[in-house]
């Protein structure tokens, strides 16, 4: 089974969607198996993070934007803004996709994991993320 999920973002931030998956392994009937999530975009990526304190997903946040500044110097890809390179080097240094095991037709996420998607550019908007559920 393949979807798409479109999750909408506010601006730079982890966003958690970890019930719409929740919801797509219910429905597919699947007992045991594999659960692939893909995103289709360079400047976001996905992550499995702690979903209790929200603290952790700010430290993430403000730890990635110490790493990579914006503006640069060194940057040479500038045309779509000051956010854009160090997006694609976030996205970069992250993961674009990840793999969950189901079990006993759920996913195996430990008791505070949630999914994430990480958008590392600044502006509102859409993401598509490719969901495949197997056997």
């Amino acid at each position: 089974m393949i979807e798409t999920l479109k999750i909408s973002v506010t601006g730079q931030g982890l966003f958690a969607f970890t019930d719409k998956v929740h919801s797509l392994v219910d429905r597919s009937g699947i007992q045991e198996g594999l659960c692939t999530l893909f995103i289709q975009h360079t400047s976001a990526s996905l992550l499995i993070q702690e979903n209790y304190d929200p603290s952790a997903q700010h430290d993430l946040e403000n730890w990635l934007n110490r790493l990579v500044p914006e503006r640069d110097p060194l940057y040479t890809h500038t045309l779509e803004g000051d956010d854009d390179m160090p997006a694609h080097i976030k996205s970069a240094l992250t993961a674009t996709s990840l793999s969950i095991p189901i079990f006993d037709k759920r996913l195996t996420l430990g008791t505070w994991q949630g999914i994430y998607l990480w958008e590392h550019r600044r502006a509102p908007g859409e993401r598509r993320i490719v969901v495949h559920l197997g056997n």
